[in-house]
């Protein structure tokens, strides 16, 4: 994690630093000028694609973004409001030197944020990030502009095909979804792409509303989609988040599949198709130990990464593996794309489930995850963990306490001034337990208050 990148790009409140219109500009030269110095960015067009979800400061920071990217005598290929696993595809489809995407992703309306593709359609690797911080540091004022900005909608329509053709759509027509656009980047393209390929779509939160993007609906608030399915009688829920690189599910009776039910019952289904690459699947390290003990118990390994959907795809495409992802929703499907999709995710879940015969709780909620408590420490200096006296020997004290059937596990945000501490096991009393000792042991090591 550098100075100004986080675990997924360049991420604050909206007019306030870093996202500032002279950064801003300074950014998108620089990113350009440093992915042109690459050696797949010298075979590529010097066009940039970007695209951005409903949030008001969403067009503002374009503007910007723009003229520095033009500044470096690139075109910008401007897609409008649409999903960030849209821009990762026509990156790719384009052949252009870096694809860009303005959202704070499942953040509230006031952030936003600024994250970069590369040419192949992946997050940008820590080094390619440290080097254009670098640049940043030292860059002066710009020179004029020589790029154009261009309109592309048409990449948009291209990206609703390619979704359509990853189902076979005789085997959803007629299928009755809940869809919840959060007011975000799916609003539109998501309930097309749905009742295009023969479903009854219900809808919640599909307007182009940035002033409300995320604010009780979408992937972290899914009650409403939950209610809707129990009373609509649908056959499943979706929930996407402001830019619908996430989704979480919900079955027929309204209860909540998170990212682990769907990557779980993907896996199994995959691995019954004799498509699952080594009968192994990917998660990061905060996965449920009840899903890990699931999936072991059912033949399939589990690769397990540090936090953030950079890693999971790494793992995937190192390994050649075919399903990962995180509890929050990223799911990567690498037979189709190389970043997390919404979407893309929620079509295969349902085409799997549909494949299945059953109902999607028999089909994807046959385990239960093992109780967990999460704590979250406001610590703004992150000390080291390894540099606080007894204190990592204290939390492997504390795990020895769960009997060999739970673990503690403690990481600092990588967007927040967070620490987050994770404590799962057997016994319900005994996690919450442990999670209050780690937690006051952290605090007396720090010195960090209530």
């Amino acid at each position: 994690m550098g100075k100004y990148f986080g675990t997924d790009g360049v991420r604050a409140v909206a007019g306030q630093f870093p996202l500032v219109d002279d950064f801003i500009e300074k950014l998108g030269f620089c990113a350009v000028e440093k992915m042109t110095a690459t050696p797949s960015g010298r075979q590529r067009k010097k066009q940039v694609v970007i695209a951005r979800d409903t949030r008001l400061s969403g067009p503002a920071i374009l503007q910007s973004l723009s003229r520095g990217i033009r500044a470096a005598g690139a075109d910008v290929l401007d897609m409008g409001i649409s999903p960030t696993p849209s821009v990762a595809d026509a990156v790719k489809q384009t052949g252009a030197l870096c694809g860009v995407v303005i959202s704070a992703s499942h953040n509230p309306p006031q952030f936003n944020g600024i994250k970069f593709f590369t040419p192949e359609g992946t997050k940008l690797p820590e080094g390619l990030e440290n080097e254009i911080e670098a640049a940043l540091e030292k860059q002066g004022p710009l020179p004029p502009q020589t790029g154009r900005h261009l309109g592309a909608g048409e990449l948009v329509e291209g990206y609703k095909q390619f979704l359509m053709s990853t189902v076979e759509a005789s085997l959803l027509q007629g299928t009755k979804v809940v869809l919840d656009c959060a007011n975000g980047a799916a609003y539109q393209i998501a309930p097309a792409v749905f009742r295009a390929l023969g479903m009854e779509v219900i809808t919640l939160a599909d307007q182009n509303d940035g002033a409300h993007i995320n604010e009780g609906v979408g992937a972290l608030h899914t009650e409403k989609m939950q209610a809707a399915v129990q009373k609509e009688k649908a056959y499943v829920g979706f929930s996407f988040d402001g830019d619908a690189d996430r989704v979480i599910a919900a079955d027929e009776t309204g209860r909540q599949l998170d990212g682990e039910y769907i990557i779980a019952a993907a896996a199994l289904a995959l691995k019954a198709q004799g498509k699952l690459p080594h009968n192994k699947a990917v998660m990061t390290v905060m996965a449920n130990l009840g899903c890990i003990n699931y999936l072991k118990d059912a033949g399939v390994d589990m690769e397990l990464t540090p936090v953030g959907d950079k890693y999971v795809a790494q793992a995937l495409r190192e390994q050649g593996l075919a399903v990962g992802g995180e509890t929050s929703g990223h799911i990567i499907f690498p037979g189709y794309s190389c970043t997390g999709d919404g979407i893309l995710s929620a079509l295969q879940f349902l085409q799997f489930a549909k494949q299945s015969g059953q109902s999607v709780g028999a089909f994807a909620a046959r385990w239960e995850k093992y109780p967990c408590q999460l704590r979250a420490i406001h610590t703004p200096d992150k000390p080291a963990l390894d540099s606080l006296p007894g204190f990592v020997d204290g939390l492997r004290a504390l795990e020895e306490k769960l009997g060999g059937k739970g673990r503690v596990f403690v990481r600092y945000s990588g967007t927040e001034p967070k620490l987050r501490i994770l404590v799962e096991g057997a016994d319900a009393a005994l996690v919450a337990q442990t999670a209050d000792a780690a937690e006051a042991l952290y605090r007396s090591k720090t010195e960090t208050k209530e």
